[in-house]
């Protein structure tokens, strides 16, 4: 009797398994091919807006759920004036389809964006080149607004769960660094080497339990990197 019942609780956690997996593969795929996929997130921050709206010149954090979970970053970069417009799983594309919506109405002083963590997660199709040509992508729709513009990319993370995908993602961080360093208006942070211990692997308690979103120390370790430069090249704002 005790046999049956360990094996149909193993046969139970089998399927529920294989139904989270499809279920993942499943988002993956439908997010990839619909730059719109995060529609509801967008409306939000719409309505966000309407009821407070935007005044010029803050810095716009956007970006994917690494900048959304990023619960103390008014804190973490004060002096400086930040907004946080990241949203769920988005890649370069959602992005892209959003810059209208969710970055132009802030009008910002610069911009700071995390894109290319999902891009790159296994399933999607895509590889580095495809990082830093919607990189590119994203660089000149803002500056065909903003002429200018300070624009800085924070370097795709080394994570635990994505920790086969890191040797493609660091290939995009290398080539998107290269094409910052020929632009005076934009700058590459390197978020990415604080995250890795000795070993060269990733440190655990820059991780929750995931092993792919940040803690608390994970983001202190961001700000570190991303706060002092902004205030070098920005200076404190308004």
């Amino acid at each position: 009797m005790i046999m049956r019942l360990i094996v149909f609780v193993g046969v139970i956690l089998g399927l529920a398994a294989g139904a989270a997996w499809w279920g993942l593969q499943s988002y993956k795929t439908s997010a990839t091919a619909n730059p719109a996929f995060f529609e509801e997130a967008i409306v939000a921050f719409e309505e966000a807006d309407r009821a407070e709206p935007p005044r010029p010149g803050a810095i716009v954090f956007v970006g994917s759920s690494s900048i959304r979970f990023w619960d103390g970053l008014a804190g973490d970069m004060a002096p400086l004036r930040v907004v946080n417009r990241g949203f769920g799983g988005a890649q370069f594309s959602h992005v892209l389809h959003n810059l209208e919506r969710v970055v132009v109405p802030h009008a910002p002083r610069a911009v700071v964006v995390y894109a290319g963590d999902n891009d790159l997660a296994e399933g999607t199709g895509k590889d580095a080149e495809r990082v830093l040509a919607d990189y590119r992508e994203f660089v000149a729709g803002l500056h065909a607004r903003f002429p200018d513009l300070p624009v800085y990319f924070l370097a795709i993370k080394p994570s635990i769960q994505r920790w086969a995908r890191w040797p493609e993602m660091r290939r995009a961080n290398a080539q998107v660094e290269a094409w910052s360093a020929e632009h005076e208006e934009l700058g590459y942070l390197d978020v990415a080497a604080p995250l890795l211990g000795g070993d060269g692997e990733p440190r655990g308690e820059f991780f929750v339990f995931d092993g792919l979103h940040l803690s608390d120390a994970g983001y202190a370790a961001w700000a570190d990197v991303v706060r002092p430069r902004l205030l070098d090249d920005l200076g404190p704002g308004n």
